[in-house]
């Protein structure tokens, strides 16, 4: 019984001072853990665990030095950005002393083996004036490694138009990428992807773009244009090589050029004009005579309106025959203008005739202008009817009345004369007993060349045909 009491003591003893030991430790951890992290403890996933916090803000100054940011850039480049480029410090703002302070010590013993993680705002700083310099260090922002964007571009194949695409380069955005980065800094982030942010330069202009499209669209357009100026005997042309060459370019943009327009309507103009011009001409004989400039009978192109015409016409993409638009017209669009109705006068002959349709329907004596009295019939020229009129009177001559009148020139005109007799027409009465300028005819044959002529027909009047050009007025003409 005694032995038996005796190894009760012994184990009570034992069981007192095992309790005594652990409470010691349980002490001393309540004691220790006052002024260090519990086992396992991680801020922000650096370990402080059995760290003071002096201890702590030291490894957490090291990772911040060791912080890095890595730079995926186009092509599959990356770089990295340091803590120590940019000086990152810890900032103590108290929360690592507050972390320790709000550990429930007492509760250290169920934190061994375990993890604690604390994920705060950690202050820190760096430097913002160091960010431009860093930046100009990248291999991204290099000379080299910058290349620009290519906008789409129209370009002339020589046989054709077309779209080159876009490229996109390699030139970041230099105030967009350097806010990035801040922001990246300043979130604490490890990673950034210039392309996901959209960060490079873009071209202005893509080859799907409807501005683009709407260009070479409109530059098809003018090409399929096909104008044709048809001039009887000769023919002038707009086509696609034409049009082309009306086409300027100026920075990868092409316009259709008005001057260059005009200048090819002028030169149109110049080929095809005959207002004011000499002109050929076949006699009633057969003979051809050339009829001094001068006249007012012939085509003459407003090359201002026909210029617009025409640039409006190509922009449409017009296809078919097409007109000039006109100053003067005459009766034929061909090289000969004159055409085959017409009024013919020979001074010498004192002789007029008139075609229709290349058939002589009239082939009248005349009396033309008094060359006593320095009043001959104007010739040499082809001048057009510019007045019609029925049953005329010429109030600055008398009040002369006649029947039929067309006048061609000034006071100067075709009119029936019944004052005068048979016998005066023709022959040599124009010398001494001529009109005051017009062409005297018989009333029958006036009637009749009335009645097929009109305003702009042509009256061709020469002296001879060896010589197209007589005496001309000296004296004022009047109708009559």
């Amino acid at each position: 019984m005694k032995k038996l009491s005796r190894n009760l003591v012994s184990m009570i003893m034992m069981l007192v001072l095992l309790m005594l030991i652990l409470a010691g430790v349980y002490a001393y951890g309540i004691y220790h853990f006052k002024t260090h992290f519990f086992t396992g403890s991680r801020i922000n996933g650096i370990d402080v665990g059995e760290m003071t916090v002096d201890d702590a803000k030291y490894a957490i100054q090291s990772q911040m030095r060791r912080y890095t940011i890595t730079l995926t850039e186009r092509n599959n480049t990356v770089e990295k950005i340091t803590g120590d480029q940019i000086y990152m410090q810890y900032y103590d703002d108290g929360s690592i002393e507050k972390l320790l302070k709000d550990q429930d010590t007492n509760l250290w013993i169920f934190h061994l083996g375990g993890h604690t993680n604390y994920n705060i705002q950690l202050g820190y700083t760096y430097d913002k004036n160091v960010i431009d310099s860093v930046m100009n260090g990248l291999a991204c922002f290099s000379a080299a490694n910058s290349v620009a964007p290519t906008d789409a571009q129209i370009v002339d194949n020589g046989t054709s138009f077309s779209i080159v695409e876009s490229t996109e380069g390699s030139t970041l955005d230099y105030d967009r990428t350097k806010q990035a980065i801040m922001e990246a800094i300043e979130e604490n982030r490890t990673e950034l992807d210039f392309e996901a942010l959209d960060l490079y330069k873009k071209p202005s202009e893509y080859a799907d773009g409807e501005g683009i499209q709407n260009k070479i669209a409109n530059i098809n357009k003018m090409l399929s244009a096909n104008i044709v100026y048809d001039f009887v005997d000769r023919t002038y042309t707009i086509d696609s090589t034409v049009v082309r060459d009306f086409l300027t370019e100026n920075n990868g943009e092409y316009t259709l050029s008005r001057d260059k327009i005009a200048a090819w309507v002028y030169k149109l103009a110049y080929d095809t004009d005959t207002f004011g011009m000499s002109h050929k001409f076949k006699t009633v004989s057969g003979n051809e005579i050339t009829l001094k400039p001068n006249g007012d009978y012939g085509w003459c192109i407003n090359q201002e309106e026909t210029t617009s015409d025409l640039y409006n016409a190509i922009m449409q993409g017009y296809q078919g025959e097409r007109e000039p638009v006109y100053l003067y017209r005459a009766m034929d669009r061909s090289s000969y203008d004159i055409g085959d109705t017409y009024v013919e006068i020979c001074i010498e002959k004192q002789e007029m005739w008139c075609y229709k349709d290349g058939v002589l329907i009239v082939d009248t004596p005349i009396v033309s202008g008094c060359h006593a009295w320095g009043l001959d019939t104007p010739s040499g020229c082809v001048w057009a009817i510019d007045g019609k009129e029925y049953e005329a009177t010429f109030e600055q001559n008398g009040f002369v009345k006649v029947t039929y009148w067309l006048p061609f020139f000034d006071s100067c005109g075709i009119h029936d004369a019944s004052w005068r007799t048979a016998s005066e027409f023709g022959g040599d009465t124009w010398l001494y007993n001529g009109s005051d300028g017009c062409i005297n005819t018989p009333k029958d044959a006036a009637e009749k060349i009335f009645n097929v002529m009109d305003r702009g027909y042509p009256v061709v009047v020469y002296y001879s045909e060896s010589q197209v050009e007589g005496t001309q007025p000296t004296n004022e003409i009047l109708p009559g």
